[in-house]
């Protein structure tokens, strides 16, 4: 009894072309979509020999500048660009320093699927944003793919911006493609934490001075609710007029901090008004309704 073992397989099954690479922004029916991603477009004829090697799905491809030694990682588009060529995003030539028409090695690769990944925005300006991790997330469905050390470019609100993977977990290069991936940001490029002055600072100090000065009761401050009150009934207000426009006494206005705060008091601001003496009512002051009244029929007597 005889046992065959018959060996049809490739010796290599890995796919590995080189074309002349080129912008999205080079292709015939110009698609500015394309920058918003990491996928490329390739010539149909790497679809057939893709299909032929029983390749897996996604497919995930290294692209390598050898002249340079810079590599990064990629899915694919679409499979619609002329024989011999490929397009890339500017962001993804500009990593691998590649200019229009220079050639690329593309490989098939295989990745593992992201956990964790780690970006520092390359402008202040990504500060602005509301919810940064939101425009990431929907930035991110674009692309396929991460490697440590790129810079990725995401588009929001008409506006570009830039950031560098710092770090990925588990690899270098990871699958970011139906993944639940933890997301870190750096401190942008150019942020300065603001300084925080010590509370025995001189320049505090003489700060402080100057606003306790500008905000102390005087007489030509601006008073609010200051005029002088009338009643319905006719009857003398309260207050006269020089008491009622004088602004309470109090160490400082609303609106200065208290530099002498101690951590752990609470202070309670309490304002007295001073007692005024009751104004007598004089006789022939004016009284509503004290006129005699008259009926259509005269009472009996």
């Amino acid at each position: 009894m005889f046992n065959f073992n018959f060996n049809y397989q490739d010796a290599d099954r890995t796919f590995n072309a080189t074309y002349k690479c080129y912008s999205v922004s080079m292709l015939p029916d110009e698609r500015l979509d394309l920058e918003k991603g990491g996928k490329i477009i390739m010539p149909p004829s790497a679809l057939h020999t893709l299909t032929r090697l029983n390749t897996t799905y996604p497919m995930l491809f290294k692209l390598t500048n050898t002249d340079k030694k810079r590599s990064t990682h990629c899915g694919v588009l679409e499979f619609i660009a002329e024989e011999g060529k490929v397009y890339l995003p500017y962001w993804m030539m500009r990593n691998l320093l590649l200019d229009e028409g220079m050639m690329i090695q593309v490989q098939s690769a295989s990745v593992p699927v992201a956990t964790y990944s780690k970006f520092q925005p390359q402008s202040v300006d990504f500060l602005d944003i509301s919810n940064p991790k939101a425009v990431l997330e929907n930035g991110l469905r674009n692309f396929a793919c991460l490697t440590t050390g790129d810079v990725i470019a995401i588009n929001y609100n008409s506006k570009v911006y830039e950031l560098c993977v710092l770090e990925t977990r588990p690899g270098n290069a990871v699958s970011i493609i139906e993944c639940d991936m933890n997301v870190d940001f750096e401190a942008p490029v150019g942020y300065k934490e603001p300084e925080r002055k010590p509370k025995n600072d001189p320049e505090n100090a003489e700060n402080a001075a100057e606003d306790a000065h500008l905000m102390k009761d005087s007489s030509n401050a601006f008073s609010a609710f200051s005029g002088q009150g009338n009643r319905l009934d006719g009857k003398a207000p309260k207050l006269d007029a020089d008491s009622a426009s004088r602004p309470l006494a109090r160490e400082y206005r609303r609106g200065i901090p208290d530099y002498d705060y101690k951590i752990g008091t609470i202070k309670f601001w309490r304002v007295f008004r001073p007692v005024q003496p009751k104004v007598a009512e004089k006789e022939d002051y004016f009284k509503a309704f004290q006129g005699q009244g008259q009926t259509l029929v005269p009472k009996k007597k």
